[in-house]
């Protein structure tokens, strides 16, 4: 395949939130095995009742199909406070109570449903993303970023490293620290400390997961097993300000 054509714009026509949408069902339907009462399974696309109140940050490739609907090869869907008041939730909200975020004073975005087409991954392209992304995060002065993010599977048994390390290591303070609900919430603590093998624990965190690490991330208190996704989702947060120049430098595309 020729060098990527990248170009990354918040979705402008129907047609990139299509495209957005079919990128998801490839990656979160086909790939993952996950469903929803919204899925268009013969037209293949995933969507939900958040896809009409946020905004969808769109990777485009121009050496591809805008037509055929194949021209979105990454995608992050935003929803801020304006949207999340519009439907009465933010997303994560069904998974993790939000209420200290919420009364934090601080400025959120919420970042979800975030994939790359599976040729594009381990390259550049979630770089671009990013850049575009921080130009979005500085033009609104958002101040903290979160959502939720999944480890493939509901069984939580063979997650424990990956888990436990998260929770020793990467626990959100406590005046940020959401909590998953019931009847979904999961203890992480599965493994002490002591037992921890960090290497092969890390070696089995997903590769966003791991990025957001980098950046300062951490995570809420205790896991969302979701069996209609076939997920555990765990709920990250970024507080921007925080971030060290090298790590914002990354996250800008300058690093």
């Amino acid at each position: 395949m020729s060098t990527p054509e990248f170009s990354v714009r918040l979705a402008r026509s129907e047609a990139d939130l299509l495209a957005a949408q079919r990128l998801r069902y490839e990656v979160f339907v086909r790939e993952l095995g996950s469903d929803g009462p919204l899925v268009d399974h013969q037209g293949r696309f995933e969507r939900d009742r958040f896809d009409p109140v946020s905004e969808h940050l769109v990777l485009v490739d121009a050496r591809r199909s805008e037509r055929a609907l194949e021209h979105v090869v990454g995608v992050y869907r935003l929803l801020d406070a304006a949207g999340a008041a519009r439907i009465g939730q933010y997303y994560s909200e069904s998974e993790y109570d939000l209420d200290k975020l919420k009364a934090s004073g601080r400025r959120l975005l919420e970042l979800g449903r975030s994939c790359l087409h599976g040729q594009y991954r381990g390259g550049a392209a979630m770089f671009h993303l990013w850049a575009a992304l921080a130009e979005v995060i500085a033009q609104r002065q958002v101040e903290l970023l979160f959502g939720v993010a999944s480890f493939h599977g509901t069984a939580t048994a063979q997650l424990a490293q990956p888990l436990s390390l998260l929770h020793h290591r990467h626990l959100a303070p406590e005046a940020l620290r959401v909590r998953a609900r019931a009847p979904g919430a999961q203890r992480m603590d599965l493994v002490s400390a002591q037992a921890l093998d960090r290497r092969a624990a890390m070696m089995q965190v997903p590769a966003l997961i791991k990025a957001y690490l980098r950046l300062g991330g951490v995570v809420g208190e205790g896991a969302f097993v979701d069996h209609a996704f076939n997920t555990t989702d765990v709920c990250l947060m970024l507080d921007v300000s925080a971030m060290s120049p090298r790590s914002r430098a990354i996250y800008e595309g300058r690093g």
